[in-house]
């Protein structure tokens, strides 16, 4: 029952997200059951949450597993088991944990014990040498576990490759574009071929002339997916076509949880003092409330969570008082059952109202801690200053607010973040700025960040100005930034949302114009290739097979299109990306499929070289 209703808010949208679920929890199953008898799983620390959502821990244990363990430094229990998996990707580095592993189990285990690999999402012959080398490969059995793409919700998927920019840009390794290219062929196996394809920058054409092949490649065997199409449009962008989104900060509800506190695979944590009182309410245990952190699950599985996510902050306050109202009017209808039927009625609505109750106070608590930090002062002059960058004002200069940061030695990746943001608003900047810049951090933080500062130059986030100031044309060519008389009364305050992504844009235009026809102009100014390309499909006469959701209409259906993040992608694009498809007059929804969640720390951070 729970892997059932795991699953609920998978299967909410055009595309039926599920059935990636089931496939690969069927593929997981199908490895677990070559292995008969009692086993342990170690997990990859990366791999434990995202393959979490396609298996739970329930699930698992209903198949024999007794026991599951991260893969650290250490050793482990004694064990009765007959089989040991290690879950893994293929990292030279996690070869020698499990090597050590092997090597510690073997001399206390008196026991016969099996160990396999289940490599995510495929095998490496260099991890097989290395295995090899350190005289462990004699006793593994090696599978794959192609588990490429990762179910976050009914319209985002995520491949969750941990460093897939800094490997393409910086040290030239090419894995990430092939992963997602694989990833494209899962996608079209399981929902047919896409018709039409978009694309710019890059990596975005790398992964589209690699998937070109690959699907060369399978015709010439005789391999065929799904003949109909679920999804109308594909478009692949390259992060490196659009800094600006990733380097501002969100200012939606979902996207301030994922600034402050982080979410990972769906799920974030918070401090555990303002949820101790709603938990004791609802829970007298003493032992559920003496952990230190709240973990709270974020999908549309949660109505509440469905309905706030992707608004603005300012919003969020009345939108959680409508709900504390509706809800209290609901629970008062018990003082008017008078009848029966309607006692009867009421109780069975009671388990949900009481759910929707202790949703109100989850969200009221995060809401409350989230207020605590925009409130500062630091946190309203850094929005200001972004914003200052976003309208191209004082880009072209030295920044007193950054300069104030570096003196007090604020946070490196906070310092490097707003850097980044004016370089690329002001498509570079100024010499003399820029060495500027340099030589002041590398006096306060130390002679390491020069090495994080030549990377940031290499992936073209710093730069020096020269030729055209792209930025300023798009801003005014694509209407990336509103003016304050734009604004609704509701919407205005300095938290008011003012900038829209440029590849939400980019999205925009190709829903509304199917295709790139009139943006030429707009393209050349940024980096990379164009991509417009059309994919043999056979007669769509039976187009919503299978891959379609259950619960949509099959009258007057939405067009799909699947935009595709090389490089990694922020919250606040997807819920742009679904305000534009709530649009009353808007025919189209999108599906986001990306190589990570992320946002500007996290990106910073994955560039930064550490000591």
């Amino acid at each position: 029952m729970g892997e059932t209703k795991m699953s609920t808010h998978l299967s909410g949208g055009r595309l039926n997200v599920a059935l990636l679920q089931d496939t690969l929890r069927n593929e997981l199953l199908n490895l677990l059951q070559l292995l008969k008898g009692p086993k342990v799983i170690i997990w990859d620390d990366w791999l434990a949450g995202p393959v979490g959502l396609v298996a739970q821990y329930s699930f698992l244990q209903g198949h024999d597993v007794k026991n599951m363990f991260p893969l650290r430094p250490g050793s482990l229990p004694s064990m009765d088991v007959i089989h040991i998996i290690f879950i893994a990707r293929p990292k030279l580095s996690l070869m020698d944990l499990i090597a050590d592993y092997i090597i510690s189990i073997r001399s206390k285990q008196s026991l016969s014990v099996e160990f396999h690999i289940f490599f995510v999402p495929r095998k490496s012959e260099l991890c097989k040498i290395h295995l090899t080398n350190r005289g462990v490969m004699d006793n593994l059995k090696i599978q794959e576990f192609r588990c490429n793409i990762i179910p976050f919700d009914s319209d985002v998927m995520s491949l969750e490759l941990q460093n897939d920019f800094r490997e393409n840009y910086l040290e030239g390794d090419t894995t990430c574009i092939y992963n997602a290219a694989q990833a494209l062929r899962t996608i079209q196996q399981l929902y047919g071929i896409i018709p039409r394809v978009f694309g710019k920058g890059q990596a975005a054409k790398q992964v589209w002339d690699l998937l070109c092949r690959l699907n060369k490649e399978e015709q010439s065997s005789g391999v065929k997916g799904a003949s109909t199409s679920c999804i109308d449009q594909l478009l692949i962008l390259d992060r490196a076509v659009d800094f600006t989104s990733v380097m501002a900060t969100q200012l939606t509800y979902e996207g301030l949880i994922d600034e402050i506190y982080g979410i990972k695979s769906g799920t974030a944590t918070f401090p555990r003092e303002k949820f101790e009182s709603a938990s004791a309410l609802s829970n007298p245990n003493p032992d559920e409330t003496t952990k230190e952190n709240e973990r709270v699950i974020l999908n549309s599985g949660e109505e509440l969570f469905a309905e706030i996510r992707d608004c603005n902050f300012n919003a969020v306050g009345a939108a959680l008082s409508k709900k504390a109202r509706v809800i209290q009017a609901q629970m008062d209808e018990r003082h008017k059952t008078v009848s029966l039927p309607d006692i009867k009625q009421y109780v069975s609505r009671l388990p949900q109202l009481l759910a929707n109750k202790q949703s109100l106070a989850r969200h009221t608590t995060v809401a409350e801690y989230i207020k605590e930090h925009i409130d500062c002062f630091n946190f309203h002059d850094t929005i200001q200053c972004e914003e200052d960058f976003l309208n191209c004002m004082d880009n072209e200069k030295v920044s007193p607010y950054i300069e104030d940061l570096i003196a007090q030695k604020e946070p490196l990746t906070k310092v490097l973040r707003l850097i980044c943001l004016q370089c690329v608003t002001g498509s570079g900047l100024k010499p003399k700025v820029l060495e500027y810049y340099k030589r002041e951090l590398v006096q306060v933080y130390g002679l390491n960040t020069w090495l994080t500062l030549c990377n940031l130059e290499k992936c073209g986030l710093l730069r020096p100005q020269q030729g055209t100031r792209q930025y300023a044309v798009l801003r005014k060519t694509l209407h990336l930034t509103m003016e304050e008389s734009e604004l609704s009364d509701k919407d205005k305050g300095y938290l008011a949302i003012k900038y829209t992504p440029l590849t939400v844009r980019l999205s925009e235009h190709i829903a509304k114009n199917r295709g790139w026809a009139g943006i030429q102009d707009v393209l050349d100014l940024l980096p990379g290739p164009t991509i417009d390309e059309l994919q043999t499909l056979q007669p769509r006469m039976a187009r919503r097979n299978s891959g379609s959701s259950e619960n949509s209409s099959s009258i007057e259906n939405p067009r799909v299109i699947l935009v595709f993040f090389i490089g990694g992608c922020t919250y606040y694009e997807i819920s742009a990306l679904r305000t534009i498809s709530q649009q009353e007059d808007s025919s189209v929804e999108f599906v986001v499929l990306t190589t990570k969640m992320i946002n500007g720390t996290s990106f910073i951070e994955s560039l930064m070289e550490t000591d």
